[in-house]
């Protein structure tokens, strides 16, 4: 009987360990930051030398410090990188799209929390068994629609025609020839769930809103504005001083053209995203596009996975700041190898930038170290060396709670 009793003890604060080390590990107990708080220098020449030894093609780093630009970086296999040279940013795109559409809700010509379907007349979704009036522009944004397509758009080649935004909701061209169909698949509102087709809704809604195209709208009210003269949504291989596509082992891959713009297709340089991050900076509102509040209004949490929150209107909430904030921003990732990441803390008005040809996830991996030594928490979107972190206490603890058991049981039989 003892022993049973010692096994089950045993097992149950081997299972509580377990769950410990799990739990505290998102708020970065077994993880150390890359450089000590405070090290801005560190952290940049720590940043420059991932970039220069691990990623195989080109990049661009930027630091900003209180609002400035402190330090910037580039690195490249066989093209000139400056802070001109423009990269693919993928998914990112739709960090910019989400803005435009709140800057339609700041002017009061679009309400958050009525049904997508109200404004638009030049497709629908197909009917479900959910109610579609349920798909809101506030569930969009946060990828909380209950869209199941989990779309990530497929290559065109320069010499292809890309498909109107219609055609592309009705017969979208996913990566990896996978087939998916924009439809709502769960209840909307009931979860967070990444959709790309969700964003190209968003594309279309900002055109039947406006009138306007797409890319007119961005340029109108975003980058002339801000002066973002290297931005754009055009094919990157006609634009002079471009990084080009390399895969991870450095090789040169094709460039190619996504069919939305809204939601994988825009294409920046570094010196233009620092103007865009700059905007986003709390109390730099002389040239910024969306007022206080309504960047405010990004950071608030609407999407949730695994009891954390991850996302806001169009901006990832990667952690938590120590007043209570948000660490915002997007991160771009697509094939062969192009990564982008831009992160902003709004308690120290400090931000970095990465973009990267020639790896696949080099820029998430140094925001997500900026990150952790910004604040202290780790990067939730980033799961992977949160996990990590995890197996060294774990195999410690339970190493400790076996030898513990088997001593007791020893102690145990020498009694009896």
């Amino acid at each position: 009987m003892y022993y049973l009793k010692l096994i089950a003890g045993s097992l149950l604060l081997m299972a509580l360990w377990t769950a410990f080390v799990f739990f505290t590990a998102f708020y970065g107990w077994w993880m150390k930051p890359v450089v000590s708080p405070g090290e801005t220098e560190e952290f940049f020449q720590w940043a420059s030398l991932e970039l220069g030894s691990e990623n195989a093609g080109n990049a661009a780093l930027l630091l900003i410090e209180e609002g400035e630009v402190v330090d910037e970086y580039y690195s490249s296999s066989r093209d000139s990188v400056d802070e001109n040279t423009v990269f693919l940013t993928a998914s990112m795109s739709k960090w910019f799209t989400a803005n435009a559409v709140m800057k339609l809700v700041q002017d009061g010509l679009i309400d958050l929390d009525a049904p997508v379907s109200s404004y638009l007349t030049r497709w629908e979704l197909r009917p479900s068994e959910f109610d579609n009036n349920q798909v809101t522009t506030r569930r969009l944004l946060s990828h909380t629609a209950g869209l199941i397509d989990g779309l990530g758009f497929g290559d065109y080649r320069p010499e292809e025609e890309i498909p109107t935004i219609e055609e592309s909701l009705s017969n979208p061209r996913a990566s990896g020839d996978r087939i998916v169909e924009i439809a709502v698949g769960i209840a909307p509102g009931s979860e967070w769930e990444y959709s790309g087709g969700g964003y190209l809704i968003l594309q279309l809604l900002i055109e039947e809103v406006t009138g306007t195209v797409f890319r007119e709208y961005m340029a109108e009210t975003f980058f002339e504005p801000l002066e973002m003269t290297r931005s754009t949504y055009t094919y990157m291989g006609n634009i002079e001083n471009n990084a080009g596509s390399y895969d991870r082992s450095g090789q040169a891959a094709p460039i190619f053209m996504y069919a939305s713009d809204a939601a994988t297709g825009f294409i920046t340089s570094s010196s233009d995203l620092a103007k865009f991050v700059l905007s986003q900076i709390p109390d730099k509102d002389s040239n910024a596009v969306l007022n206080q509040a309504t960047l405010e209004m990004m950071r608030q949490p609407h999407g949730r996975t695994s009891g954390i929150d991850i996302w806001g209107l169009g901006t990832i909430l990667y952690s938590p700041t120590r007043d209570g904030d948000f660490v915002f921003g997007h991160d771009g990732g697509n094939d062969p190898a192009i990564n982008s990441a831009a992160r902003i803390n709004p308690d120290s008005r400090d931000a970095i930038i990465v973009l990267a040809t020639g790896s696949p996830s080099i820029a998430t991996n140094i925001g997500s170290q900026w990150v952790l030594w910004q604040t202290g928490y780790p990067d939730a979107i980033n799961s992977g060396p949160i996990i990590e972190s995890i197996y060294l206490p774990l195999l410690v603890g339970l190493l400790i709670l076996i030898l513990t058991s088997a001593y007791m049981g020893y102690r145990y039989s020498r009694r009896v």
